[in-house]
């Protein structure tokens, strides 16, 4: 006797249904496993990534303002470690009329320095060294004094300009910010016309 008493037929239609539904259970279960639940995967910033380091090309970078007998005179960017020569260079090189044996190129310039290259005839050279520096920093030309980066020191050796008076315009520049003229120092106590006239040349904002 047959065990299953339905006939062929109907056997067959059960078990194709059977099938179809085991194939929608499998296919739903590979449709929640694909679905958006899945976390993102983001990749992280690196260290060395320009994201990371936008300022990076900045760094170790000095401003230097180069007056006097070039091309375009004004603040040039430079590396440190930097020469005259680079800062003249940047700023276009020299005219015709400036006196280039004034001018020691192999110089170091520092960050904030003024760096003046005269004309033939004029009275000055390269500017102020960087600080610590002593006379041969810049070779044995004289320089005149920066008003806006010059120590204590440099300005004690000033005509008329004792410790006093050094501090006071030390003073002044923490005050006031950089000077923009020599005149400036009209307004510093124990400085007026007679020694302003004495100190023109000598000085430089």
């Amino acid at each position: 006797m047959d065990a299953f008493p339905f006939p062929v037929a109907t056997r067959r239609l059960v078990a194709i249904a059977l099938l179809v539904l085991a194939l929608v259970v499998v296919a739903v279960k590979r449709t929640g496993t694909h679905s958006g639940t899945a976390p993102l995967a983001v990749a992280p910033i690196r260290a060395g990534s320009t994201a990371a380091t936008p300022r990076r090309q900045a760094a170790g970078s000095i401003v230097v303002d180069v007056e006097g007998a070039v091309r375009r005179p004004g603040l040039v960017r430079l590396v440190r470690g930097a020469r005259v020569a680079d800062a003249v260079a940047r700023a276009g090189g020299v005219t015709r009329r400036a006196d280039r044996s004034a001018v020691n190129l192999a110089a170091p310039v520092s960050d904030g320095q003024q760096v003046l290259v005269p004309r033939v005839g004029e009275a000055g050279a390269v500017g102020t060294p960087a600080a610590g520096g002593g006379a041969g920093a810049v070779g044995a030309v004289s320089a005149p004094v920066s008003l806006s980066t010059a120590t204590a020191e440099q300005l004690d050796s000033l005509p008329g300009i004792g410790p006093v008076t050094a501090q006071k315009i030390l003073d002044y520049r923490t005050q006031h910010g950089a000077f923009h003229s020599v005149e400036e120092l009209d307004a510093i106590p124990g400085i007026g016309p007679s020694r302003l006239a004495d100190l023109k040349g000598l000085v430089v904002p």
